[in-house]
């Protein structure tokens, strides 16, 4: 079974091979209490267990501590400062849990069901109010030893740091306009928001050179709110990348948007897989 919990729905489905089956779906009560979310959490679990369910994964946006299965102030959920769901979930159920944050489900979704299929290592980049990112080293997910690995968005860049100028963040921070409203524009031909759009890919083509330089990989797939407005930004940003130093490693570069529905659930379920690994 895997679980998303996203920034307003709780969504999970069963996982089969790479068949994905009885998706359920719920608004997250954020307001409510750290039990009262658990709860609900476990009235969803409930209406797709069965005795073919033989792990769970759950996808979380924030941070967690994935040797003990604890999550620490999750964005979306603001009771939820301290919360060690894999064990309270074991308990409940007695099969074993797997927690991790949601850049990194995105990476092992696109790595087993998507278009990093029959690589051996790959980055997934999330661009959406931030800039994460899961990284894929020999076949298995790598998280860093305090599961750090792979905040490039927080890394030094100009006077802030890259999530600031390569994200959703950008249109805000810098333009004070909301993202979705920038999108708006742009796909009705509004040159200063287009515009917005190749400043951003500019930003994000310098944060891609970092990984470049970090992971040489051979494929970086994008997925995120921002990634759906990549027909305004990928020349901008694929300029930006012309300027790395070697280029037989450009050269052999692929970035690939994802295409892959329900990618939060396959990537929750997908961390039983990486656990087998």
């Amino acid at each position: 079974m895997g679980i998303d919990m996203g920034g307003t729905n709780v969504r999970a489905g069963l996982v089969n091979g790479a068949r994905l089956s009885s998706i359920v779906s719920e608004k997250i009560r954020a307001g409510s209490n750290e039990g009262e979310v658990l709860q609900q959490v476990f009235m969803i679990i409930d209406k797709l267990m069965n005795n073919s369910v033989k792990a769970i994964g759950i996808g979380v946006p924030g941070l967690i501590d994935a040797d003990e299965g604890i999550v620490f102030d999750v964005i979306n959920i603001p009771s939820w400062k301290t919360v060690p769901l894999q064990q309270l979930v074991e308990e409940r159920y007695k099969i074993p849990v797997h927690i991790n944050n949601d850049a990194n489900c995105f990476a092992l979704g696109e790595y087993y069901f998507g278009k990093g299929k029959g690589y051996q290592s790959m980055i997934g980049i999330t661009i959406g109010t931030g800039l994460g990112t899961g990284i894929i080293i020999n076949k298995k997910l790598y998280t860093g030893k305090n599961f750090g690995a792979g905040e490039f968005g927080m890394a030094d860049y100009l006077d802030k740091y890259y999530e600031y100028y390569a994200s959703g963040q950008f249109f805000t921070n810098v333009y004070r306009m909301d993202g979705e409203t920038v999108f708006t524009n742009a796909n009705k031909g509004d040159a200063s928001a287009i515009k917005m759009y190749e400043e951003m890919g500019t930003h994000l083509g310098n944060a891609i050179k970092m990984i470049m330089f970090a992971y040489d990989p051979a494929i970086i797939i994008m997925g995120g709110s921002v990634s759906k407005a990549w027909k305004f930004f990928n020349k901008s940003m694929w300029r930006s990348i012309q300027t790395f130093p070697y280029k037989k490693v450009v050269d052999s570069l692929q970035i690939e948007v994802s295409q892959l529905e329900n990618g939060g659930i396959l990537g929750a379920a997908a961390l039983h897989y990486n656990a087998l690994v």
